[in-house]
């Protein structure tokens, strides 16, 4: 008898080495591609280079410059000359500054069907778009992946979206993104994958599913998918790489643990409201609130076509004289074409303001809006304070809706706009892979220079069995992880300086952590659900790690940030009921004993309470925080004797 089986499974089941694809139990999978950017890359390269391998030992790893391209000083500058050697010597593409954004040129000159992606970015999931396995995660999983380790996760549950139905005119693949948010919000998909399939996936195209596949992770998802089909093979040989093409797809009759069913005709336009990606409104239901800032951009929506549509949108029009428009083409690719289409001249003559291809405003690298405006964003993510400015309110829309708002000066439905562009992907992309580094094939001569600012990892003790100290502060729910380390121009530039940059702990929430954190000698954090949302950046699971927190008490944890926490040795618990969050306040004296992990026993000595906790990490997690962490683990394992062949 055939089994039935859904891509993801298949694509799962093709790179399995250890573990069975059951919902919930712990599976390693053999990763072929990696990516890591600047904001994450120096930690990368630091524990890649602590594990003592020659060379990276996957088929294709990448490094590209464009979180932290704004050099105001030497820190950023100095983080591009290390990386740029660090690639040259152990095998990496370095794609310069310029380029664009990772996950919008990796979609263009390097995704493939059927292959595993490993990506040091929450939003690596966006190589979906062309059926391939992408993962966000942290930077010590990538790195370990680079060295030839197996990555290790929950095999997730499976939610098949299915897309009936076209889009109408002036709705976008953002649109249903932001429906798949209203429907699921930022928890519904940890656990999971979102698998989409149905007659409505044929008439969306790579740009458009990589839109949609981009923002699954703010729903908590570890990946969103497409089959491979004709439409990725029009796109991979107009991308001059048809030979990376091949069919695939979910079996007819595919089990899913849950089923979503849109009908892409009946969508209207969406907004997701301040200050979370799950507050999604129909936009015709907050018309008129008065807009400042319109930004066009990100990983979510800078491809040729979004870009496009913009420029024809805007062609022959004015931006209203109270709106700031800025425009960030996603890659040098989409740049030259609109440059050599004339297209860009409608965006520019239109009063916008053109940024370099980069993340830019979307990291905080720039355009904060002013003191108590309202910004609209073609982005993923407006977390409160994420945009450089705290009392802004920060909108999430499509372009089409960005471009309506920024003309008008309002938040504005984009079907006033008349008739819609009627548009079409080129048969051949404007390909110049002038600004990709590759490797030489030996690296003998290859020099990693340092500058200052590059501190070496700090050295973590293994956690002892029982452990006491003070809860430092107690948090609610989805704290994410800009919360825990700011994104933006002041804090990004100390990546690679874990003492530095630990400074900035939960400096939004309390200013006073950190001079507290080292006063008390470290201690506990408590916190509610979905603790971790959002970016992969493991400076939030080291930082508080450098300052001591030995561990964290939630209600539960978001994937990425809790896998984080036990590669650094942080111990991440769970409360076994709600009345256990009730039962610890900030500045109590906690009393860990977990010599025995299967059965932690946490007490609160302050109020004589013993509190119902586990620790569920799996036996990799236990041995790895008893070791310490990931990368000691790692170094054992090469001092047993140099295990790192590639896992098969």
């Amino acid at each position: 008898m055939v089994k039935v089986q859904t891509l993801t499974e298949k694509l799962i089941e093709s790179h399995l080495v250890e573990g069975s694809i059951i919902p919930g139990e712990e599976i390693g999978i053999r990763i072929d591609h990696t990516l890591m950017q600047d904001s994450l890359g120096t930690l990368v390269a630091l524990e890649f280079e602590a594990m003592n391998v020659p060379r990276v030992k996957t088929e294709l790893s990448v490094c590209f410059i464009d979180h932290n391209t704004l050099q105001d000083d030497y820190r950023n500058a100095d983080d591009h000359v290390y990386l740029a050697g660090f690639a040259a010597k152990y095998g990496l593409v370095y794609s310069k500054p310029g380029n664009g954004i990772c996950h919008q040129v990796f979609l263009e000159r390097f995704a493939a069907p059927g292959k595993t992606l490993l990506g040091a970015d929450s939003h690596t999931p966006t190589a979906g778009a062309v059926g391939c396995l992408s993962i966000g995660a942290g930077g010590l999983d990538v790195a370990a992946a680079m060295a030839g380790e197996a990555f290790y996760l929950e095999a997730p549950q499976i939610i098949g979206v299915e897309l009936t139905g076209k889009l109408p005119p002036f709705v976008s693949a953002k649109d249903v993104a932001l429906e798949v948010l209203h429907r699921l919000g930022v928890r519904g998909g940890v656990g999971k994958a979102l698998e989409y399939y149905g007659s409505g996936v044929m008439g969306l195209t790579v740009p458009e599913r990589g839109t949609i596949a981009n923002m699954g992770a703010e729903t908590g998802a570890s990946t969103s998918i497409f089959p491979s089909d004709e439409a990725t093979r029009r796109f991979l040989e107009a991308q001059g790489r048809p030979g990376a093409w091949t069919e695939l797809r979910g079996d007819d009759g595919s089990d899913y643990c849950e089923r979503l069913s849109i009908d892409l005709g009946e969508l209207e336009p969406l907004i997701a409201l301040p200050h979370s990606p799950g507050n999604v409104r129909e936009v015709k239901e907050v018309e008129g609130r008065k807009v400042d800032q319109v930004c066009v951009g990100s990983c979510t929506n800078s491809s040729l076509s979004d870009l496009r549509v913009v420029a024809h949108l805007l062609k022959s029009r004015t931006i209203n004289p109270s709106v700031s428009l800025t425009v960030s083409p996603g890659s040098k690719q989409v740049l030259s074409h609109l440059a050599a289409s004339g297209e860009l001249k409608y965006i520019v003559d239109s009063g916008a303001r053109l940024l370099e291809c980069a993340c830019g405003p979307c990291i905080g690298m720039g355009q904060a809006p002013p003191t108590g405006g309202a910004s609209l964003r073609t982005f993923n993510r407006n977390f409160k304070g994420r945009s450089g400015t705290p009392s802004a309110s920060v909108y999430l829309c499509s372009p089409e809706t960005a471009i309506a708002s920024a003309l008008s000066g309002v938040i504005t439905d984009p079907r006033c706009l008349g008739e819609y562009p009627k548009l079409v992907d080129p048969h051949r992309f404007t390909v110049n892979d002038s600004l990709l580094v590759r490797p030489a094939e030996t690296s003998e001569e290859s020099e990693v220079v340092r500058g200052p600012n590059i501190k070496p990892l700090p050295e973590f003790k293994p956690l002892p069995p029982t452990f006491e100290g003070e809860v430092l502060l107690k948090l609610g729910d989805d704290v994410t992880t800009d919360d825990i380390i700011a994104g933006g121009a002041k804090v990004l530039p100390l990546r690679s300086n874990i003492p530095e940059i630990s400074r900035y702990v939960f400096e939004q929430l309390d200013g006073g952590f950190h001079s507290r954190a080292v006063q008390k000698g470290g201690g506990f954090l408590v916190a509610g659900v979905n603790y971790g949302q959002g970016s992969s950046r493991e400076h939030a699971a080291l930082a508080p790690k450098y300052l001591g927190i030995q561990a964290i008490i939630a209600r539960s944890f978001a994937r990425i940030h809790k896998t984080n926490l036990v590669n650094f040795g942080v111990m991440p618990l769970e409360f076994r009921d709600d009345a256990g969050y009730g039962m610890i306040g900030q500045g109590d004296r906690l009393r860990l004993d977990a010599r025995d992990p299967c059965n932690v026993r946490l007490v609160n000595v302050s109020r004589g309470d013993e509190v119902a906790v586990k620790l569920d990490v799996g036996s990799r997690g236990v041995e790895m925080l008893m070791r310490g962490g990931r990368l000691a683990q790692i170094r054992e394992k090469m001092l047993r004797g140099g295990q790192h062949a590639r896992a098969t």
